[in-house]
């Protein structure tokens, strides 16, 4: 595939031209390495699937969910009230975001500040453009009968009950999946959730990622797919810390979308 060439709102506006989508990138896809590398491969398939897009750039804040869930209530509504300004401002109908702690936010919680949009996340986003056969999957693609398990996030999951859409961007792929025994709406939590990603860890025995990381050798499986950046940090490093770092692989699911169709 050729390079890439992502424009932003305010160069699609200059042109008189408005995209499809807002790819909402969020703060770990627009500065954390990992993943930066689901952003990109998020943006090669919106490419395959000739989709038009674009982002806020330097226009973008956080969206204030790790504020709010700290228990800054000041920051968190500073930061929305200014999101919901620029989103107004290029009269935004659609986001679609790599993100369950954005997703949950822009959804469920711009609303009472005033700001009601159409926000997806890109698990189901790819779904629908699978289904409606804008985005190809190959059938014996490098992913055919890979030994693979899932890992639901909190907000995607058990917040906002969709269980079926990355499920079946998977079975897409003819891997060979396995479920983990607590699953769905009987999940468990990657560890980071409610602003725990940046604190330092509370009494106990047993770091949550490292629980989770376990469950997931106890599948056999060597390929984990994910929906979340967060879950994506806490699951590598839980297998770091059981030394399976080299063993299990830790994906997005666009990322495995982009290995199996070779992007």
């Amino acid at each position: 595939m050729s390079k890439l060439v992502v424009y932003t709102m305010a160069e699609l506006a200059a042109q008189d031209k408005a995209p499809e989508i807002l790819y909402w990138v969020g703060c770990a896809g627009s500065f954390d390495p990992r993943a930066q590398k689901v952003t990109i491969a998020f943006c090669k398939l919106l490419e395959a699937a000739g989709i038009s897009y674009a982002i806020l750039g330097n226009e973008e804040s956080c969206s204030g969910d790790p504020a709010r869930r700290a228990g800054n209530e000041f920051l968190f509504q500073m930061l929305a009230l200014q999101n919901i300004e620029t989103l107004k401002m290029y009269d935004v109908k659609n986001i679609v975001t790599t993100c369950p702690h954005c997703y949950n936010t822009l959804r469920n919680e711009y609303a009472e500040l005033g700001g009601s949009f159409e926000v997806i996340h890109h698990t189901e986003y790819l779904d629908q453009i699978i289904a409606s056969g804008k985005l190809k999957i190959k059938e014996d693609g490098a992913l055919k009968d890979k030994k693979i398990t899932y890992h639901d996030s909190c907000y995607i999951g058990r917040v906002n009950g969709i269980y079926d859409a990355p499920r079946s961007v998977l079975n897409a792929l003819n891997a060979d999946i396995k479920e983990m025994d607590r699953s769905k709406s009987n999940g468990l939590c990657c560890g980071a959730g409610g602003a725990q990603m940046f604190k330092e860890d509370e009494p106990g025995d047993e770091r949550i990622n490292e629980a989770r990381a376990q469950e997931i050798l106890d599948t056999g499986r060597n390929m984990v797919a994910a929906n979340c950046p967060f879950c994506i940090t806490m699951l590598m490093d839980g297998m770091k810390a059981k030394e399976k770092q080299d063993d299990i692989m830790v994906y997005d699911l666009a990322e495995l979308i982009v290995q199996n169709n070779g992007l």
